[in-house]
């Protein structure tokens, strides 16, 4: 359950980081309001995983899997918006939903692996 969590917590912080990037607080060239207000809804739906795992830790499993899928489906509508070129371009972009995507799949890989007792499952 730490490690789902763990990853969970990493996502937020992720999601939460890139607002801010997009917000203007990295400096010229990187503000986007779109993209920062995306970021921030996603980053707030894992940022409730996290406290639904807390508050239930029966449900951290079904919360885990609920959220990071949000944040994959909407990680995927960013890469379409940079495809089509509604998006940010710049490199950073591309590199961070490379990153959100690696972080997101792996998260979600170890709660679909993860059927211990701890998760709600005999």
């Amino acid at each position: 359950m730490l490690t789902i969590r763990a990853f969970l917590a990493a996502e937020t912080l992720s999601f939460y980081s890139a607002a801010l990037m997009h917000s203007g607080l990295a400096g010229p060239g990187h503000a986007h309001a779109r993209a920062a207000t995306a970021e921030t809804v996603i980053g707030t739906v894992l940022l409730a995983g996290v406290l639904t795992s807390l508050a239930s830790p029966a449900a951290t499993r079904i919360a885990a899997l609920f959220t990071q899928g949000f944040a994959l489906l909407g990680t995927c509508v960013g890469i379409f918006t940079i495809v089509v070129g509604i998006g940010p371009r710049t490199s950073p972009d591309f590199l961070l939903h490379a990153g959100f995507i690696a972080l997101l799949v792996t998260g979600l890989t170890r709660v679909w692996r993860d059927h211990g007792p701890a998760m709600g499952h005999a």
